[in-house]
């Protein structure tokens, strides 16, 4: 018997993972969705909130080691590690990108409740530190391969702002949503690990929403402020 192709073995996690992600990602969010659907231009308009926008993802994101190198040492799976050393050179790439961007913005935008958003923003931090360092085997990298989901639609707003702002985005290495729901498509013993890798997708989508939950109130105070 001709034996199936690999991609066609288990794509039931992968199409999990991907309905999750269209439902509760950024490109859901009421925040982002206008941006990331087209009207990407009056998003960063405002440089303010672009600013702000740069500076909270680079305080998430922007940590060396970062999520995937954390979740890369916590992986055993075998199929993972191209895709896992992939993503790590690119989120390298990407960390510059943000410094870049965060130096031509200038500082955080002051607004009211400053010190609790950075005391906020930490706490999210730590929290996905913890997810991309779980014992639990699978969480890492549900974790990992939720983000690289998720960062192909921020992607999309920092480039916006990096084109209104003058500045040549550099292009994207991150692996593409196909390369990342193949290996997911591709993980043997798939049913091991769905709990554990869903259970760190959620708890990532989780604390992006917070953070443009927190984006949008600072806009929102920031308009009350003029």
């Amino acid at each position: 018997m001709d034996k199936l192709p690999r991609s066609s073995i288990n794509p039931s996690l992968a199409a999990l993972i991907a309905a999750i992600v269209d439902q509760d990602g950024s490109a859901s969010h009421s925040y982002c969705r206008p941006a990331i659907s087209g009207d990407r231009q009056a998003f960063v308009r405002d440089l303010v909130d672009f600013a702000d926008f740069v500076h909270l993802v680079t305080l998430l994101h922007g940590q060396v080691p970062g999520l995937v190198d954390h979740a890369a040492a916590r992986t055993v799976e075998v199929a993972a590690r191209g895709w896992l050393l992939k993503a790590i050179e690119a989120f390298g790439a990407e960390r510059q990108y943000l410094n870049k961007l965060s130096v031509a913005v200038g500082p955080l935008p002051s607004t009211i409740g400053h010190n609790e958003t950075t005391t906020v923003i930490a706490q999210q931090r730590h929290a996905i530190e913890m997810l991309a360092q779980s014992d639990r085997r699978g969480t890492a990298l549900g974790t990992a391969v939720t983000l690289v989901l998720e960062w192909h639609a921020i992607r999309a707003i920092l480039d916006a702002g990096a084109i209104r702002l003058g500045i040549e985005p550099p292009a994207c290495t991150v692996p593409t949503r196909a390369e990342t729901l193949a290996l997911l498509a591709d993980l043997p013993e798939p049913e091991r690990l769905s709990r554990a890798i869903q259970f760190g997708a959620t708890q990532l989508l989780g604390q992006h929403r917070g953070m443009w939950d927190l984006l949008k109130a600072r806009a929102a105070v920031r308009q009350t402020q003029h």
